[in-house]
């Protein structure tokens, strides 16, 4: 087992030490002589570098066998339950630890590049984990050969911004369900996941939203009901339910909406102990939920004695109230503020609004409605309209579009189906990764997929890329970033059994003869226009695999020192007294009551 040096100098200044209390006001002292503490490892210039690299490679090596549509999948194993088999690139890359510290190092820095394009695009992490290898491999060997980092990196950097800028003019907007449902079909690896997505994407609209929810049965279906998507999350992480999902689930919740600041837990003891009665879940959505109150919840929550998630009102300003009234309207709920004569000691109840779930994540939460109110909510939106007409300003009309859409969108409920829970968690990652490519194709259109949009971009923009340069270690890094551009692609021929480098010199030849959109379909082994085929990506995922892959990589070519912990084994004895020690420490807390 190991730990920092920090844990480890606590523990043994407990059991370490020849002194003990002699009395109040004495001091246990910790005798230096007993034990020997490591410092910190410092490397420097190749040797850091070749660290970072061999962590670097190890976690891309794992993840990007899962490329295109012939790609393998990875079983990752877990403490508890049955092992994972996984296709999602950013999953994998989060799960590998490596016993090296200094390896580790670059396998965090590699899994932080495709959390990134995870987090900004919601799909693309494999692409952005593979382009990142390549990066650092050949600029690596730039910089071992004299070629200043600091240039090499700015050269990078550049050619990301001048690729990314072509690929927003090469993008072909959205046209239409077909295309939505290319685009989920290539980011799922299934037609039949492809065909739901984009029937819950036509639904919904551009206002309404999506969530995966798990279902009894074996096969895969879709509901839609109204409802009303929220950009806060839940105040505390240990209001979580779900810890695998990260999200927090409450089913027929009573909903308590206040303009209020909550931090004395006695304004509303009298509401938490009617609903302990009821056994009602209990959204509160406040200026804030802080102290007493906040660690109440908390504890009930934990407890079991009380279903209870507690979220921000949205927006600022005075754009808080108003959104916090549309939410009271769409749940019914009574609008608590001092001002109207309410106070949150005074809530019963009946002033409590309804819905029919809620699921509240990390950043959003989405309300689905019981489709009681929705007269009030009609009502609403028509106000919300002639206020759009009659405000001053375009930024004024725009949040009372926004929340014209908030208020009237719809909520598509895809219920995933398996036969086993392995399965089950598959299939959700993947209609997670088609989901957030069918929003990034909305935003930013289309280009063709299978890595041929950055095979043709890297025959293409040589001396357009040269020329942006400033001197000659620039230029250098330029041409690494378009050398690395043919990663992907060449990654797609390799997991279906074809040698790459034929596959990447047919595709640019077939661009050159019959233009941009013409590569190869891995799927059906054959080289055709992908535009026409149905073979596309988000250009917004391609964009963040270049900008993210590129910063990163950027600044492994530029490390010159690293400094990690020594890790430090302790024996099964030292071990089992260390927790014996935090036990005791945590056991002469107080409590806090129950309500």
């Amino acid at each position: 087992m190991k730990f920092n040096n920090l844990a480890v100098a606590l523990l043994l200044s407990f059991i370490g030490s020849s002194e003990s209390f002699a009395g109040v006001g004495s001091i246990r002292t910790f005798d230096r002589t007993a034990v020997s503490l490591d410092a910190k490892k410092v490397s420097f210039r190749e040797d850091s570098r070749r660290a970072l690299v061999s962590g670097i490679n190890k976690v891309a090596d794992a993840v990007r066998v899962t490329l295109g549509p012939k790609g393998r999948n990875v079983v990752l194993e877990r403490n508890y339950g049955a092992p994972e088999i996984v296709n999602d690139g950013v999953t994998i890359a989060r799960e590998i630890d490596l016993r090296d510290p200094e390896e580790n190092v670059g396998a965090k820095l590699i899994q932080e590049v495709a959390a990134k394009s995870d987090s900004k695009a919601g799909d693309g992490t494999t692409t952005s984990t593979i382009m990142t290898q390549a990066i650092v491999n050949n600029g690596i060997r730039a910089v071992t050969s004299g070629t200043n980092p600091v240039a090499l990196n700015r050269g990078i950097r550049k050619a990301a911004r001048v690729v990314s800028d072509r690929i927003k003019e090469l993008a072909t907007p959205v046209t239409g369900i077909e295309d939505l449902k290319n685009v989920a079909t290539i980011a799922s690896g299934s037609i039949e996941m492809g065909r739901i997505i984009a029937q819950a994407a036509d639904k919904v609209g551009d206002t309404g939203s999506t969530v995966v929810e798990e279902s009894q049965t074996l096969v895969d279906e879709i509901e839609f009901t109204e409802g009303l998507t929220i950009d806060r999350g839940y105040i505390s992480p240990y209001m979580v339910k779900d810890q695998e999902r990260q999200v927090a689930e409450l089913v027929n919740p009573r909903i308590l909406v206040t303009d209020a600041k909550i931090d004395n837990v006695n304004d509303i003891v009298p509401l938490l102990e009617q609903l302990v009665k009821t056994k009602e879940p209990l959204l509160i959505v406040a200026e804030d939920v802080t102290g007493e109150a906040l660690s109440a919840l908390v504890v009930n929550k934990m407890r079991g004695v009380l279903d209870v998630v507690a979220i921000k009102a949205p927006g600022f300003g005075n754009r808080r109230r108003e959104y916090t009234q549309d939410i009271a309207i769409a749940t019914g709920a009574s609008f608590v503020a001092e001002e109207l004569g309410i106070t949150l000691d005074s809530v019963t109840n009946d002033m409590l609004g309804t819905a029919d779930r809620i699921v509240i994540g990390k950043e959003s939460t989405t309300i689905v409605t019981d489709g009681k109110q929705q007269d009030a909510i009609d009502a609403r939106i028509a106000q919300l309209r002639k206020e759009a007409e009659a405000s001053d300003t375009e930024y004024d009309a725009e949040k009372c579009t926004e929340r014209i859409a908030s208020l009237g969108g719809g909520i598509a409920r895809i219920k995933v189906g398996a036969a086993t829970e392995t399965e089950l968690k598959d299939k959700k990652l993947r209609y997670e990764d088609a989901l957030n490519s069918v929003d990034s194709a909305r935003e930013l259109g289309i280009v063709p997929g299978g890595g041929a949009c950055l095979a043709y971009l890297q025959m293409t923009m040589e001396k357009e890329v040269l020329d942006a340069m400033d001197d000659e270690d620039e230029k250098q890094g330029g041409l690494i970033l378009l050398k690395a551009m043919a990663a992907p692609a060449m990654q797609v021929a390799e997991n279906a059994g074809i040698e790459g480098a034929v596959v990447l010199a047919k595709i640019q030849a077939l661009c050159e003869k019959d233009g941009f959109g013409n590569g190869w379909d891995a799927a059906a082994m054959e080289y055709c226009n992908l535009m026409d085929r149905g073979v596309i990506d988000p250009a917004k995922v391609t964009i963040n695999a270049i900008e993210n892959s590129a910063s990163v990589a950027g600044l492994v070519l530029t490390t010159e020192c690293l400094v990690t912990e020594i890790p430090i084994s302790l024996s099964e004895e030292d071990t089992q007294r260390m927790f014996d020690q935090q036990n005791m420490s945590a056991g002469m807390g107080g409590g806090i009551p129950d309500y």
